[in-house]
């Protein structure tokens, strides 16, 4: 396929800079359309931002003699992440409508950064490497 990690990056930040577009200007279809079966469950940034393998990867790397506190760490995330998974309906009825779509809008203008600075880094690589 001869793809290099310049084009994955670019690729990858258009992708998610139009996922985040539609998460702050929604549409009456949803994010992703007028799918037959409601919208898919995805949340494209909860791997990565709790504790994704790269990051976890780097901080073995950094600190190879703290991995028990690591795995603490890994652990805590992992167990405030369910916590909050298992409260959602509660959540929901607790922070309202109104709220919880701003709250949406708010991760897409994060996500919106994140996909124009993984655009910039991919063009800025491959500029450099060419």
């Amino acid at each position: 396929l001869h793809l290099r990690e310049e084009s994955v990056s670019i690729a990858g930040g258009i992708v998610l800079f139009l996922i985040g577009l539609r998460m702050v200007f929604p549409t009456r279809e949803g994010v992703f359309g007028d799918l037959p079966d409601g919208e898919p469950f995805i949340v494209p940034m909860a791997i990565p931002c709790i504790a994704g393998p790269s990051t976890i990867a780097a901080l073995l790397l950094l600190a190879p003699g703290r991995a028990g506190d690591w795995t603490i760490a890994l652990i805590a995330a992992w167990l405030a992440s369910a916590a909050i998974l298992f409260a959602a309906t509660t959540l929901y009825r607790w922070l309202g409508e109104r709220t919880l779509s701003a709250l949406e809008r708010l991760m897409g203008m994060l996500l919106v950064a994140i996909s124009v600075q993984m655009f910039l880094d991919g063009v800025k690589n491959y500029l450099a490497s060419g």
